[in-house]
């Protein structure tokens, strides 16, 4: 009979999961109880960790950096103790991936914080992605989205039904501004700098949009999240799944955040900090994929990777 008990007792404790996302920019920890028809989310919070800051293009992760990302996981692992957490998620992405010292970051997370990160390559973040925009319904048409992290960011051309193209790119906002973003406000120059740049490397994804024509962009968290909440300033657009983003009213923020100085931009209602300069180069790279593709609409997906991640635990252990 006892043991009976305990199998029920495990089966509902071992739905609840939590997922670390490791990004260029961001820590995120999500903590949800899979044993519901939806996860329900416990427990939710994030980190400016900037990984990348200052030598991402030389594949450094550099000492400071390095001791906030510990610090941070740190934090969560005593955030996940008191949740009664059975299983544990963490994925690295760009910037764990590429760096030198990136096994070093891997084995210090063990150690110190006693958390086993798994580092993912650009396809299955893709994929990930792709399950997290999928689960929220958005997906009504032939569609490309675009995930911009801090160290890559993410296409994935699909339906409603399936994957056609997918491919990580090393073009993240915090490589671009590292590498291209030299004045203030962003001058002419820097901007040729960074659009020659795309034109060299996206030509796989002009080919693939010119044959499936995509009728909809659909904008993965972050950026496009920074977007929809300073157009819909009513709205408290963390509690949406989705939501379609005015093509016209985007292109106005668009420019008001290009033209604007650092300073300026801090002043904006909506930005915050650790995005005031990456939201330029942000803004560069959605224009050049609403001008590649010219879609109908224009959406943003609440959902990303780390919710990707969850409804693909969740699946495994249905």
């Amino acid at each position: 009979m006892g043991g009976f008990f305990v199998h029920l007792d495990f089966k509902h404790r071992h739905m609840i999961t939590a997922v670390i996302d490791l990004g260029t920019n961001t820590f995120h920890l999500l903590i949800a109880d899979l044993s519901f028809e939806e996860p329900k989310i416990l427990y939710k919070t994030n980190l400016p960790v900037k990984l990348g800051e200052g030598r991402i293009n030389e594949n450094i992760i550099i000492p400071e950096a390095f001791t906030r990302g510990i610090e941070a996981l740190k934090g969560f692992k005593k955030e996940i103790d008191q949740h009664n957490v059975a299983q544990i998620r963490a994925i690295a992405t760009s910037a764990i991936r590429s760096a030198t010292n990136g096994n070093e970051f891997v084995n210090a997370a063990a150690l110190q914080a006693g958390i086993n990160i798994t580092v993912i390559n650009g396809d299955q973040e893709a994929t990930y992605i792709y399950n997290g925009v999928k689960a929220t319904g958005v997906i009504d048409a032939t569609s490309l989205i675009i995930d911009i992290g801090g160290g890559s960011t993410e296409f994935i051309l699909c339906n409603q039904n399936k994957v056609l193209w997918k491919r990580s790119y090393n073009l993240g906002a915090a490589r671009l501004q590292q590498a291209y973003f030299y004045s203030d406000p962003i001058s002419q120059k820097d901007q040729q700098a960074i659009r020659q740049k795309l034109e060299a490397e996206l030509t796989g994804l002009k080919t693939v949009c010119e044959e499936h024509k995509p009728l909809q962009l659909i904008g993965s968290a972050g950026a496009f999240e920074t977007y929809a909440t300073m157009i819909y300033e009513e709205l408290d657009v963390k509690v949406l799944k989705s939501l379609p983003i005015d093509l016209e009213r985007y292109g106005a923020l668009s420019q008001q955040l290009i033209n604007s100085t650092n300073q300026q931009r801090q002043n904006l209602k909506g930005l915050i900090k650790l995005r005031v300069d990456m939201i330029v180069i942000a803004s560069l790279l959605t224009n050049y994929v609403l001008e590649m593709i010219k879609p109908e609409k224009l959406s943003l997906s609440t959902y990303d990777l780390k919710m990707g991640v969850l409804y693909t635990m969740k699946n495994l252990n249905a």
